[in-house]
Order: C-alpha cells, then sequence, then structure tokens
C-alpha cells in the first residue's frame, strides 16, 4: 500500500474549500438576527447597568462619609475656638478683676495715709 501525498494543487483546493465553507457559515448566522447573540447582548447590558449602579452607589456613599467627616470636623472647631474664646474672657476678666483690686488697694492706702505736710510758709499764708 503506497500512499499518495496530495499535490499542491490539491493543497490550495482542500484550503479554499474550507474557506468558502467557513464564510458560508458565517453569512448563515447573521449577528443581527442571531436570538442568542441579542440574549448575550441584552445579559452584558444588564450587567452593566448593575455595575454601574454599584459604582454609582459607593461613590454615594464615599460622599455622605465625607461630608459627614467634614461636619464633625466642623463642628469640633466651632467647639474648640468657642472653648478659647471662653477662655480668654476668663483671663481677660480675671486681669480686669485684679486691675480693679490693685486701683482700690492704692486707693485706700491714700486715704489712710496722712496727707503731705505743708512747708511753715504755706502754713503762714493759710494761716492769715
Amino acid at each position: 500500500m503506497s500512499r499518495i501525498e496530495p499535490t499542491l494543487a490539491e493543497r490550495l483546493l482542500t484550503a479554499a474549500e474550507a474557506k468558502r465553507a467557513l464564510i458560508e457559515k458565517a453569512r448563515a448566522k447573521n449577528p443581527a438576527t442571531d436570538p442568542e447573540l441579542a440574549k448575550r447582548l441584552a445579559a452584558r447590558k444588564d450587567v452593566a447597568e448593575a455595575r454601574e449602579s454599584r459604582v454609582a452607589e459607593r461613590k454615594a456613599a464615599k460622599l455622605a462619609e465625607q461630608a459627614r467627616r467634614t461636619a464633625e470636623a466642623l463642628a469640633a472647631a466651632q467647639q474648640r475656638e468657642a472653648a478659647e474664646e471662653a477662655q480668654r474672657e476668663a483671663m481677660e476678666t480675671e486681669k480686669k478683676e485684679a486691675r480693679d483690686a490693685r486701683y482700690a488697694a492704692r486707693k485706700a492706702r491714700k486715704k489712710e495715709a496722712p496727707g503731705p505736710t505743708r512747708s511753715t510758709r504755706s502754713n503762714r499764708r493759710h494761716a492769715r
């Protein structure tokens, strides 16, 4: 049994026939009219929409969390500022009270101390 190998022409003919068969098969399976393709595209579209909605939800949650953190930071800053202002006012009040106490003490010392003695010359003038 001898086996005869196909010639180059036969191999080219076989390849051309296979190519023609693939083209006919592709033409028969038109994507515009293929119901399976329509199902796959619809499934892809549904998956894409679900993905987009999840991304939007995550983004909204992230923005809400950021807004909450910003509000908390603002409230903390306002509270800190109010406490500092109250402390500043208390210190000013203490300073004023200390100043007033010094002033009152000085006044009291002046009242208690005898007045300056006048010289004899001025006593003579007032004595007349």
